[in-house]
């Protein structure tokens, strides 16, 4: 493992708001960053030492740019995994192909988990319309049908009770490898960002609560309010996946919390996530540092929290609330720079710090 150190060049794949916050972390930090994305004046290229804008594909540009920098890693998580390989022939890049193909594809994914022992919802593969009738069967209603490949904040999936047309349902789908997944009656929604340096090192930072609207992340409460045997348990299943899926880099594990107390894992996204934003001023390390850390070979940082704290995104015209929300001292205020606001669009969040006794509330 080769130590890169403050002045190398970190290329980053995608070039948003993510990307962003990982340059900015990165330059902070003495780093120089390459952003390899699709978007001109890009949230990512806007405060990155350089950009490309180029296919995934484009092997010529993807060369140039692996030539360009010391280390590979990303902001997003549906790079064609061609593209890993591809660079990895001439530099590293972190977190690895096998990581991708199993985070990438819902069906690998929690397959990969249950054999973890790790529970999730009940789940079935669905290729064609007679497998989905025979899962919608087999796992019952209601139940969530979705792509197993691309789907992001609500795209992709439709859901399945007694009413539904099984046949309406996978034509939405347009015949795209699916998986149905059971309903679960959960008590609320964390999730856990854990770090694995390249050394095997693991951090874990505390499970948060996630509270969604229309299927969008909306606010996310530092610490999440569950029993520390919860707490406990929610971070040992995110250090064994990271463990095992040989991860170097961020993962953010996406978990439900029953009535029972039982922790169920959702989904993986290998990669800062929007739960974490929080951690840029509520914590030792943020989960940006801790990604520029991990992807260089250095020591992870210290994850621990120095304040509760209530992040909300700010979702298209909410942005609009940015004097609003600046006449309160106690928020901190994220834009990510990005030039046109529409409906769902993530525009930026804002952090409000509490005392580290006092419950984070919305």
């Amino acid at each position: 493992m080769t130590l890169i150190a403050p002045g190398g060049r970190i290329g980053i794949l995608g070039d948003g708001q993510l990307g962003r916050m990982m340059a900015l972390a990165a330059a902070e930090m003495g780093y120089y960053v390459h952003i390899f994305g699709q978007e001109d004046n890009s949230p990512a290229a806007q405060v990155s030492h350089q950009s490309t804008i180029a296919r995934y594909d484009d092997k010529i540009a993807l060369e140039n740019f692996a030539n360009s920098v010391d280390v590979v890693t990303l902001e997003f998580e549906n790079i064609p995994t061609e593209t890993i390989s591809f660079l990895n022939d001439f530099v590293p890049v972190r977190p690895s192909r096998k990581v991708l193909e199993v985070t990438q594809d819902r069906l690998l994914e929690k397959s990969f988990i249950n054999n973890l022992g790790v529970g999730t919802a009940p789940f079935a593969n669905v290729e064609n319309i007679g497998e989905l009738t025979n899962a919608v069967q087999h796992i019952g209603t209601p139940a969530i049908l979705k792509t197993r490949r691309l789907g992001y904040d609500g795209k992709g999936q439709t859901k399945i009770d007694h009413a539904s047309k099984i046949d309406t349902a996978w034509a939405e789908m347009k015949n795209a490898p699916s998986i149905l997944e059971g309903f679960v009656d959960f008590r609320l929604e964390i999730s856990v960002i854990v770090a694995r340096g390249a050394n095997g090192d693991i951090e874990t930072y505390i499970p948060v609560e996630n509270r969604h609207k229309n299927h969008i992340l909306d606010i996310t409460l530092a610490p999440a309010d569950i029993s520390e045997a919860v707490a406990k348990r929610a971070e040992e299943i995110a250090r064994t996946i990271a463990a095992k899926i040989n991860l170097i880099g961020l993962l953010a594990v996406e978990m439900f919390v029953t009535a029972e107390d039982d922790v169920l894992v959702n989904e993986l996204a290998p990669r800062p996530h929007n739960s974490g934003h929080w951690t840029i001023e509520a914590c030792a390390t943020s989960q940006f540092r801790q990604i520029i850390r991990a992807v260089c070979g250095l020591p992870l940082g210290n994850p621990v929290r120095h304040s509760n704290a209530t992040m909300l995104n700010l979702i298209g015209d909410d942005i609009d609330q940015w004097s609003e929300i600046l006449d309160d001292t106690k928020n901190s205020l994220h834009l990510y720079g990005k030039a046109e606001s529409r409906a769902g669009r993530k525009m930026g969040h804002v952090t409000k710090l509490l005392p580290i006794d006092e419950k984070p509330t919305t």
